[in-house]
């Protein structure tokens, strides 16, 4: 059951969500719309290549044994000392949010410059190499913190670690809302 909700529940909603939308395209008699013999081959390559490797896969992992841990887990939660302040769930996402957001802060000025106030964006290639230092700058930071996180014996780490990185999506929202009201 898992293996078809996985082969067909996402791809399925999103062939929906694009087939939907490249109706209306049709409709409006749009350039932009996609012809009907590309959607013919996305769904081949869905159910001809995507969908047989889906359950190849759960067919090798099923026949695989069971992982075992190398470690004992006890049932019972470990407590948690104290920690200070600055390693509250809020702050340590408004932190780690910032720093990320400072390296692509004056690409992003340009970017909705160019989608608010109709002007032309032509520096794809650096946009791409801003892209990759926002990537690189949220892991660097996530792993900071959960190591911080850790070494404080607070095990619980997974959210803490999303939202370290999610924060900035926070701080790009505000900041497009800002430009939107402020220089629009």
């Amino acid at each position: 059951k898992a293996t078809l909700l996985t082969a067909a529940l996402f791809p399925g909603v999103c062939f929906v969500i694009f087939f939907s939308v490249n109706m209306v395209a049709w409709a409006k008699q749009s350039s932009s719309a996609v012809p009907f013999g590309t959607l013919i081959v996305l769904m081949f390559l869905w159910f001809g290549i995507s969908l047989p490797l889906i359950f190849f896969g759960s067919y090798l992992g099923f026949r695989r044994e069971v992982m075992s841990t190398p470690a004992a887990v006890s049932a019972i939660p470990r407590q948690i000392p104290p920690t200070p302040w600055w390693m509250s769930p809020a702050c340590s996402a408004m932190v780690g949010g910032l720093l990320p957001f400072g390296a692509v802060f004056v690409e992003m000025f340009f970017i909705i410059s160019s989608i608010w106030q109709h002007r032309f964006y032509y520096m794809f290639g650096f946009l791409a190499l801003v892209f990759l230092i926002l990537v690189v700058t949220c892991a660097e930071i996530t792993i900071v913190l959960a190591y911080l996180h850790l070494c404080t014996e607070d095990y619980r780490w997974w959210w803490r670690a999303f939202l370290t990185s999610g924060s900035v999506a926070g701080y790009m929202f505000f900041y497009g809302g800002d430009h939107h009201f402020s220089r629009a």
